[in-house]
């Protein structure tokens, strides 16, 4: 499956913006405990960015609001992509 690189930058986007803003404060947490487990800073922010996609993709297809506390709790399974 081609990635579609117009979503996945837009994705990136949103992870580079909650970094810098520290918010929500758990999304830098948890880029630093991923470059401390051994990823690249690269890897540990496409892995956020899954988190990220798996949230909006449920916002979406459900119909809800962002839910902070599940977003929060698939970060801290990372590295195992949510699903």
């Amino acid at each position: 499956m081609k990635h579609n690189k117009r979503l996945r930058s837009a994705i990136l986007e949103v992870v580079q913006n909650q970094i810098e803003l520290n918010d929500p404060p758990e999304t830098k947490a948890t880029l630093d405990r991923l470059i401390s487990e051994g990823f690249s800073e690269s890897k540990a922010k496409e892995l956020i960015g899954s988190v990220v996609a798996a949230e909006v993709f449920e916002v979406l297809k459900n119909s809800r609001e962002f839910d902070k506390e599940r977003f929060v709790i698939a970060l801290k399974r990372l590295p195992e992509i949510p699903g």
